[in-house]
This record gives C-alpha cells, structure tokens and sequence, in this order.
C-alpha cells in the first residue's frame, strides 16, 4: 500500500544527494521511516535535513519488552553478541540478517540456523544452515522451527515488529535464551514518533 503522490525507489547518491533531491521537489518535510537500525540511512537524512533546511520527523516503533519467562541477554553489537553466544548454547537461531555473518565467522564450534530475506554472501560461519524467508511469522511455525533444528539459542535485533515477534514467544515457551541487540539511537536533535498516526498528526500540524 503506498501513499498517493510520486513514490521513488532507490537510494540518492548519500545525503548530498538527497539534499539536492529536496530541493529539486521543493521537499517542505522529511520523515524518516527506515528500520530501526538502518543507522547509516538516519545519519544522512539528519544531514540532509540540515544542509536543506528542513525539518526532520524520525518514525521510530516501540522495542519489544521482555515478559515473564524470558532470559533476554541485550548486546550493544553484533560483536557483543558472538562473544556472548559459547557461553550459552551451541544450536544458534541467527535472525540479524545476512549484513552481518562475518561477525560470527570465527565460531568454528557452533552451528547455526540462518534466517534472512536475500542469500548470504561474504564470510559465513562453517557450520551453517540458510533459510531464505520473510515475514510474518506464524507462533506455531517458529515453534516447529525451534524444536526442528533443536535450537537452543536465539540471536535478534531489537526492531520491535510484531511480524517477527513470536520467535521471542516460541524462546520463552522453549526455554530458549536470546541474544537482543539494542537498536542505535536515533540521531541527536531529531524528534522522534513511535508510530504513522502520530507521524501524520505531526506532517499536519507542520503543513496545515
């Protein structure tokens, strides 16, 4: 579903390229709405909306918050999170995406199951397994996935979707702990909303 008016695809050449984007469409407002931890997008759209003059609206969703049951262990990065996993399992569920698998390449003792949307490419840990998947996600699917590939450790990011939050479900009801790698700021100075509705209160507000 997309909004009415021009949709482009692709990116803008860094943040002088959107810049001169902007002023080319004559842009009054921008509005981040990335991943949470797409950081390097945020950092040029906090620098576009400088340089151009325009203010700035980060969509950021809320993060997952543990419930009862849970044995969460949060990480600042990926590296954090390959230190943490020998200490507690040797069957890994790695949801992090495919940007990221060099990170866990020296775990030579490990095996994982890899989830991501694209194949992997680049180092990759030896004793791995891709599924190639996207969600949502069923509980009852990441439950038969867990007790499948006798998975005994999960490693996430915290991007808060509800289409990928029963993993989380099927790690507590397993016993499973999960690795959480906590989402990066959003850039210092940008006010920040947690959802499209009061994204859109905010766009008429600035633009009547």
């Amino acid at each position: 579903r997309l909004p009415v008016g021009e949709v482009r695809v692709g990116g803008f050449g860094g943040s002088e390229g959107l810049v001169c984007w902007m002023r080319e469409h004559a842009v009054d407002v921008l509005v981040d709405a990335t991943h949470p931890f797409a950081e390097a997008m945020s950092a040029n759209a906090a620098r576009a909306a400088a340089a151009a003059g325009v203010p700035l609206l980060a969509l950021r969703r809320p993060g997952w918050a543990p419930q009862t049951g849970d044995v969460w262990h949060r990480v600042a990065s990926l590296d954090e999170a390959a230190d943490a996993l020998p200490a507690l399992g040797r069957r890994v569920f790695l949801t992090t995406g495919r940007m990221g698998l060099a990170r866990f390449a020296h775990l030579t003792d490990l095996w994982f199951l890899v989830r991501s949307v694209d194949a992997p490419e680049g180092p990759r840990p030896p004793r791995m397994e891709t599924l190639l998947d996207r969600g949502p996600f069923t509980l009852d699917g990441e439950r038969a996935l867990l007790a499948a590939h006798r998975i005994d450790v999960l490693v996430t990011k915290d991007s808060g979707a509800a289409a990928t939050a029963p993993k989380l479900t099927a790690a507590r009801e397993a016993g499973v702990p999960v690795v959480l790698v906590t989402r990066p700021p959003a850039p210092v100075g940008v006010e920040t909303v947690p959802g499209p509705a009061e994204a859109v209160a905010w766009l008429r507000e600035r633009l009547g």
